[in-house]
């Protein structure tokens, strides 16, 4: 890579109209590789080059449009349109880029009309308002998470009687002979945890190269028929044996669609609401579990048919996702990563409002994509290599580095912040607290609709507040109902109070954890790797999360029985603290940023970061809310461009100004 004494490439016929520290960032359609950016930074160096992409300390955010002068953009979307058989759409196309490359100038660029800034005006004041197609979409995109939820908790429900039907009790009788249930509590552990065995080390991978063959689509409508297919196997299993592979079946089902859903919804969401849309996974996840306790209700009394009910009625929500995908748009960014840009942009006008938006974001998303691409070649990195190859650079590219270990953590916090042990066995949980079968599915009932009640807030907090503000938040307030959870169960069984306290304190770990890091973990995930690595980052993620299930799973009946519930819920309830601090220092805020930005979000240093947090984020908290201090703003690490220097140099890069035209728009804008 070239470094700051190299000599830089710049257009010969506009090098006298750019100021010397203006950003001259490559056309997204021209590539000159090895080419050095020439840019302006806070030290007043006068260029930086693609580094700024791996190493980013000012922690400033740019648009790869930006700095290249007009009739050289609009020579750059001709060969654009041109390469790619869209000439037809030139003139939105048009639009589109000079949109793209001053977003909050708009009304200053000639060529828009009125309806042009209508449209533009709405997308800030009207943001929820969107295509039905989006919507349509986002509906799938639940039920598959639905079904998540379901597949959950239809084993909470069988587990109090398919292990006395499969002849693998670990209660009565049969414990009376040494190591019997000890070793059936292992066997029942394992069967619960084989999805999620299956989805670590398996299911998880092999995702990457289906969404590169097959698409999001594709993907998720093989994911449906195994969620179809596999609880019909389970209710028809006469052996345990037979039920451990109906859930590794099953595992492959959630694996596909835990990786792709999440994915498929940022992809296809705007940036304004991308929290909102994508976080419905974790929304209709908690809806799936509470569908599912009712389904466990509604079987109870069926026998020895109860638990095959139980497990085989997590079918229902994969027969409409089945038939609905077929019908949705595929992600625009996978096709403009396989060069089809016109489908892209036909998926586009499907998602947005108006053909403007969506020529922009096409063009928008191509010009970000092509300057990975540079990123990835003068770093000397594949573009196009394998998945191995593709994995190995999640550990090795500080970029991708940091990507990974924030969606780490997330993930390991889901399991271990406890909420699972609920989830999974919170019917055995309650059994063992002095409830009856009946009064545990009760009170597990209750468990799931408080998850999907308080996971709504999040729809609009997540995009106001942020991922990072709820997580920081939430912890603290888990950790304290977790452990009041656990010395509940130092009041006699024989007291009244006893299931009702810890009912009481379970529901408000429960009230914490469903707007915070219920949503988070699969939003955050989705969206923090560059589309080169989405696949692979998130089969990273979502293979991190599931091992920790099953690891969970497996343990938990054994840990019940040697650590009792009090043990139990104290050892989870500490790992919320540290949690919280990892959080603290490690996981950058990605709220009101495209998918294409987060690239200089991740940039910065994780030293920078942690630096930050200390030294002037945790002292502003500390003064406003224990000194109780106002007016003070909040010091913020990340910063988009120079705006004052964009509107000087505006007519300088050939965008005219059009004051009479919709003056209005650019404080609406700004």
């Amino acid at each position: 890579m070239a470094d700051e004494s190299s000599t830089h490439h710049t257009h010969d016929n506009d090098a006298t109209n750019i100021p010397t520290n203006a950003p001259n960032v490559a056309p997204a359609y021209e590539k000159d590789h090895g080419q050095e950016i020439e840019d302006k930074d806070t030290h007043g160096k006068g260029k930086i080059d693609l580094t700024q992409l791996s190493t980013n300390p000012t922690g400033e955010i740019r648009n790869p449009l930006v700095g290249i002068p007009r009739h050289q953009l609009l020579q750059d979307v001709e060969a654009f349109a041109t390469k790619h058989g869209i000439s037809e759409i030139l003139p939105i196309l048009t639009k589109g880029a000079l949109v793209a490359q001053s977003p909050h100038h708009a009304d200053k660029i000639v060529e828009l009309d009125d309806e042009d800034r209508r449209v533009l005006t709405e997308e800030i004041t009207h943001r929820w308002k969107h295509p039905k197609v989006l919507y349509m979409t986002i509906i799938l995109n639940s039920i598959a998470a639905a079904i998540q939820g379901w597949d959950q908790t239809g084993a909470n429900g069988a587990n109090l009687t398919f292990g006395d039907a499969l002849g693998i009790p670990d209660t009565g009788p049969v414990c009376e002979a040494q190591g019997t249930c000890d070793k059936n509590a292992w066997i029942i552990g394992a069967i619960n945890a084989m999805p999620y065995m299956a989805i670590c080390l398996f299911t998880a991978w092999i995702s990457d190269p289906v969404n590169h063959y097959i698409g999001r689509r594709g993907t998720i409508f093989v994911a449906a028929v195994f969620s179809l297919l596999a609880p019909i196997g389970m209710g028809c299993s006469q052996t345990y044996g037979q039920l451990m592979a109906c859930r590794v079946l099953l595992g492959v089902g959630m694996g596909l669609k835990e990786v792709t859903v999440p994915v498929f919804s940022a992809e296809n969401s705007p940036t304004s609401i991308r929290g909102g849309l994508v976080m419905s996974w974790q929304v209709w996840t908690a809806f799936g579990i509470f569908l599912g306790t009712c389904a466990n209700l509604v079987f109870v009394h069926s026998g020895a048919l109860a638990w095959r009910l139980q497990f085989g009625s997590a079918l229902v929500p994969a027969i409409p996702l089945v038939i609905g995908i077929y019908f949705c748009p595929e992600s625009p960014r996978w096709l403009l990563k396989k060069g089809r840009v016109a489908k892209a942009y036909r998926s586009l006008l499907r998602l947005r409002n108006s053909p403007l938006q969506a020529a922009r974001d096409l063009y928008s998303i191509q010009a970000q994509l092509d300057y990975e691409d540079r990123l990835l070649e003068e770093s000397g990195l594949a573009k196009n290599g394998n998945m191995f190859t593709r994995f190995i650079e999640l550990f090795t590219v500080p970029r991708l580095r940091r990507a990974t270990q924030a969606s780490g953590i997330v993930m390991i916090a889901q399991q271990m912040c406890g909420i699972n042990i609920i989830a999974f066995y919170s019917s055995t949980i309650f059994k063992n607290a002095g409830a009856t079968n009946v009064g545990a599915l009760l009170a597990s009932f209750g468990f799931g609709l408080i998850n999907f009640i308080f996971a709504w807030p999040a729809v609009w907090t997540i995009d106001t507040f942020g991922r990072r503000t709820l997580l920081l938040f939430t912890f603290p307030q888990m950790f304290w109902t977790l452990l009041g959870a656990g010395l509940c169960y130092f009041i006699p069984t024989s007291s009244n109070a006893h299931i009702g306290m810890v009912a009481f304190f379970i529901y408000l770990f429960d009230i914490a954890y469903s707007p915070g890091e219920g949503p988070v973990p699969f939003t955050y995930s989705a969206e923090v790797f560059p589309l080169i690595h989405r696949e692979i980052g998130m089969s990273w993620a979502v293979a991190t999360n599931n091992f920790w299930a099953s690891v969970l799973s497996l343990t938990l009946p054994r840990m019940l029985s040697a650590m009792k519930p009090q043990g139990v819920f104290g050892f989870y309830a500490g790992l919320n603290l540290v949690a919280f601090v990892l959080i603290f220092f490690f996981l950058p805020e990605t709220k009101q940023r495209t998918l294409e930005e987060l690239d200089y979000v991740f940039a910065v240093p994780t030293r920078t970061h942690a630096k930050f947090q200390i030294k002037q984020q945790l002292p502003w908290w500390a003064r406003k809310y224990l000194l109780r201090r106002k007016g003070e703003p909040e010091p913020q690490l990340y910063r988009f461009e120079d705006e004052e220097w964009v509107e000087q140099e505006l007519d300088t890069r050939g965008v005219s100004t059009a004051h009479d035209a919709g003056g209005h728009l650019s404080k609406e804008l700004a």
